[in-house]
């Protein structure tokens, strides 16, 4: 926690304090099966609780302070019964057991960093690498491994805080962050971010959940029908490191710009290069909504559910990933095994390794500045 006069330097962003869990009773089971006693723990003397939150129209969220984690949504389908969409663990054991991504608000620089290293005023900063040679999502001590505070103002809206300290992962600056969940009445579920620095720095967010539109996380996600509003991408060396290019998407499997499935964009060149590199999608999208969070960025739509997922962002790019490193040796709610391919993360976000690409929209964000960011993800159903 900060000090008073940590508080001080950000007064933008008020830490909260562990709320009570809204709307459920403490031996409610959730909609999605989820119990609230299986996620109450503490680390480092932080409690870990799991926060409701619902909606007008039946819509349920279950969300973790640990990581700022998304557990579970209840979504309906065209049957007009409600499906758990993402994947994720029932126990906060298995997220403290077994480090993952599912679900998480990653900060504080999503994605990865080339070498761990970047230049911030002519200062090489070298940050904590924790994939391979490379930092990804903050490095080991990033934001999805860490106690946020939460507050619930209302049964529909959660908001999570946290501070992180200057030199946390290598990265400069004391930042303090809000992350605000909110289930609208338009089954929306909005994310958004909000952080202030005292020292010159680089943030990029995102919520990382694995998204399975059918309900059943056995099936793969290779036959939902996928749209991405982008016109050029941004292709990875042989390291998943992004070159510094920007190529146009037209005539490769990274054009859906006309919706089809993600199978028959992988098909239209089995052997590309980029398919080969990331053993399928893993890849960033140039948007052309020019940040504009009323243009649809993307959507992607589960043919077996009718479910129908469109995203809305401010950011100029989204990484699309087709869960190509899940392999089966994590099991997820009721047991499940998290196979290859059988989920879609939609990572609004500026480009990977920005910090060490000028010529790429920046993540700095400087004393007496705002960081903000909105993720909308609204769902609706395809009856036919």
């Amino acid at each position: 926690m900060m000090s008073k006069g940590q508080q001080t330097i950000l007064p933008m962003l008020m830490l909260g304090v562990i709320a009570a869990c809204g709307p459920q009773k403490e031996n409610e089971t959730t909609l999605s099966g989820l119990q609230r006693a299986d996620f109450q723990t503490e680390v480092g003397g932080d409690a870990i609780d799991l926060f409701v939150i619902r909606n007008t129209r039946g819509m349920e969220a279950c969300i973790t302070n640990y990581g700022g984690r998304l557990v579970s949504l209840m979504v309906p389908d065209k049957s007009k019964q409600l499906l758990d969409v993402v994947l994720g663990f029932d126990n906060i054991t298995d997220y403290l057991d077994q480090p993952s991504s599912f679900g998480a608000t990653m900060g504080r620089v999503t994605n990865r960093i080339a070498y761990g290293r970047f230049v911030l005023d002519g200062d090489t900063l070298q940050l904590d690498v924790n994939s391979g040679v490379h930092t990804i999502h903050g490095g080991r001590d990033g934001w999805r491994q860490q106690v946020f505070d939460a507050e619930q103002p209302n049964d529909s809206t959660l908001v999570l805080s946290y501070y992180s300290p200057d030199g946390e992962g290598g990265f400069p600056g004391n930042v303090t962050v809000e992350v605000k969940y909110t289930l609208t009445a338009d089954n929306e579920l909005a994310i958004d971010y909000a952080a202030q620095t005292d020292k010159k720095t680089v943030i990029n967010m995102t919520n990382h959940s694995f998204f399975n539109l059918s309900g059943n996380p056995e099936n793969t996600i290779l036959d939902d029908i996928l749209h991405v509003n982008a016109n050029h991408y941004t292709p990875l060396d042989t390291i998943l490191i992004p070159t510094g290019e920007i190529v146009p998407v037209a005539g490769t499997p990274f054009d859906f710009n006309v919706p089809m499935s993600i199978r028959a964009g992988m098909a239209r060149d089995t052997a590309h290069t980029q398919l080969a590199i990331a053993n399928g999608y893993d890849h960033n999208w140039v948007l052309n909504t020019n940040g504009n969070p009323e243009i649809l960025a993307a959507y992607l739509h589960s043919p077996a559910s009718g479910i129908v997922l469109e995203v809305y962002t401010n950011e100029p790019g989204i990484q699309v990933y087709t869960g190509n490193m899940l392999d089966g040796s994590q099991r997820g709610k009721g047991g499940y095994p998290f196979q290859k391919q059988t989920a879609v993360c939609l990572e609004t976000q500026h480009y990977p390794d920005a910090p060490n690409k000028p010529e790429w929209p920046s993540t700095v964000l400087n004393p007496g500045e705002t960081y903000r960011s909105t993720c909308i993800y609204r769902f609706m159903v395809d009856e036919e």
